[in-house]
C-alpha cells in the first residue's frame, strides 16, 4: 500500500509557488501541510487587498480618463499599470474562496487556467510599466529636447502595446495548466510534481528577463538622476519640478521592487532549488507563502504612485471633487429654496 501511495503523483502549486504539503518521514505523523496557514492567511490578505486595490487603481482609472488640457506619456503608462491591478485584483475574490473551503475550487476549470495567468501578467507587466515609466522619467528630465519622440504619447501608447503582447504570449503556458480532481477536491493553482525541471527552466528565464534585468535598468535610471541633480544647479522652477517628479517616481518604484518584487523572486527560487521529493521544510514554505501575499500588494502601492508623481494627477483630482461639490450645490439649491419658502408661509 505505501509503494502504491508513493507512486501517486503529487501535486503542489509551482506556479505560484504555493507548497500543499508533502510526505515527511521525519514527521511523527508522516505527513508535512501548512493548508492550515494557508487557509487562515490568505483569505484576510487577499480580501484586504482587493478592497484597497480595486477602489485605488478603479478611481485612478477614472481620474486618468478625465478630459484635462494636458495629457503626457507618463499618464499613458499610468494608466496602463492601473488597468492591470485593477483587472488583477478582481480575481483576488475567487483566491479567497479557494482557500476558505481548504484549497477546493468550485468555479471550473477555464477561471481556474484565468488565475495563474492574471497573477503572472500582472506581475511583469507591473514590473515592466514601472521601469518604462521610470526611464521615461529620466529622459525627459535630463533630456527634455532632444528624445521628444521617445516620450510621446503615440510612442508611449505603441510601448504599452508591445508590453502587453510580450508579457501575456511569455505567460501563455500558464494557461495549459488547469483544475485537478484529488479525492472529493479539486485543486487549483497546482502542477504536477513531474514538470519540476521544466519549471526551474521558466523561473530562471523569469527571474533574469523579469525581474533583474528591469530591477538593474531602474537602479540605474535612480543613479543617473542622482548623478543630474548633484552635477549641475537647475534655475528654472519648472525644471526643479520635473527633476523632483522623475526622483519620487524612481524612489517609489525601486520600494515597490524591493518590498513587493525581490522577497518573491528570491524565495521562489530558493524553493525551487532546495525541493526534493519526500523532505518538508515548513518554514521556508510559508515565507513563500507571505512573499506571494507581498507580490500581490504591489497593486495597492501603485496608486500613491499616481498621486505624487502622476502628471497633473492632483490637478484632475481637484477638479473632479470641484464638479462634484458644484453638483451637489445645484441639487441642493432649490431644495433650500423650498425650505425657505415653507418656513416663510
Amino acid at each position: 500500500i505505501e509503494k502504491k501511495l508513493l507512486s501517486l503523483p503529487r501535486f503542489t502549486s509551482m506556479p505560484e509557488m504555493e507548497p500543499n504539503g508533502t510526505f515527511d518521514s521525519s514527521n511523527s505523523n508522516g505527513s508535512c501541510t501548512i493548508e492550515n496557514f494557508k487557509k487562515d492567511f490568505y483569505p484576510i490578505v487577499y480580501l484586504v487587498i482587493f478592497v484597497w486595490g480595486t477602489l485605488g487603481n478603479g478611481f485612478s482609472i477614472y481620474v486618468f480618463l478625465q478630459s484635462y488640457k494636458k495629457s503626457t506619456s507618463v499618464n499613458v503608462f499610468m494608466l496602463n499599470l492601473a488597468i492591470s491591478d485593477f483587472l488583477f485584483t478582481s480575481t483576488l475574490p475567487f483566491r479567497a474562496d479557494y482557500y476558505i473551503r481548504s484549497s477546493n475550487w468550485i468555479f471550473g476549470d477555464l477561471a481556474c487556467r484565468i488565475m495563474s495567468y492574471s497573477m503572472y501578467v500582472n506581475m511583469y507587466s507591473s514590473i515592466y510599466f514601472l521601469t518604462v515609466l521610470s526611464i521615461v522619467r529620466f529622459l525627459a528630465t535630463v533630456h527634455p529636447f532632444r528624445l521628444l519622440h521617445v516620450t510621446s504619447i503615440k510612442s508611449a501608447w505603441i510601448l504599452c502595446g508591445i508590453i502587453w503582447i510580450l508579457i501575456m504570449a511569455s505567460s501563455v503556458m500558464l494557461l495549459k495548466n488547469g483544475s485537478e480532481q484529488k479525492g472529493s477536491a479539486v485543486l487549483c493553482l497546482e502542477l504536477n510534481i513531474n514538470k519540476i525541471v521544466k519549471l526551474k527552466t521558466m523561473n530562471y528565464i523569469a527571474l533574469v528577463m523579469g525581474f533583474l534585468l528591469p530591477f538593474c535598468m531602474l537602479s540605474i535610471c535612480y543613479l543617473l538622476i542622482i548623478r543630474a541633480l548633484l552635477k549641475v544647479e537647475v534655475p528654472e522652477s519648472g525644471l526643479r519640478v520635473s527633476h523632483k517628479k522623475a526622483l519620487i517616481t524612481v524612489i517609489i518604484a525601486l520600494i515597490i521592487f524591493l518590498l513587493c518584487f525581490l522577497p518573491y523572486h528570491i524565495l521562489r527560487t530558493l524553493h525551487l532549488m532546495e525541493w526534493k521529493v519526500n523532505t518538508c521544510k515548513e518554514d521556508l514554505h510559508k515565507a513563500v507563502v507571505v512573499t506571494l501575499a507581498l507580490a500581490a500588494a504591489n497593486t495597492c502601492l501603485n496608486p500613491l504612485l499616481y498621486y505624487f508623481a502622476g502628471e497633473n494627477f492632483k490637478d484632475r483630482l481637484r477638479l473632479i471633487l470641484r464638479k462634484g461639490k458644484a453638483q451637489k450645490t445645484k441639487y441642493s439649491l432649490p431644495v433650500c429654496m423650498w425650505l425657505k419658502r415653507e418656513t416663510q408661509i
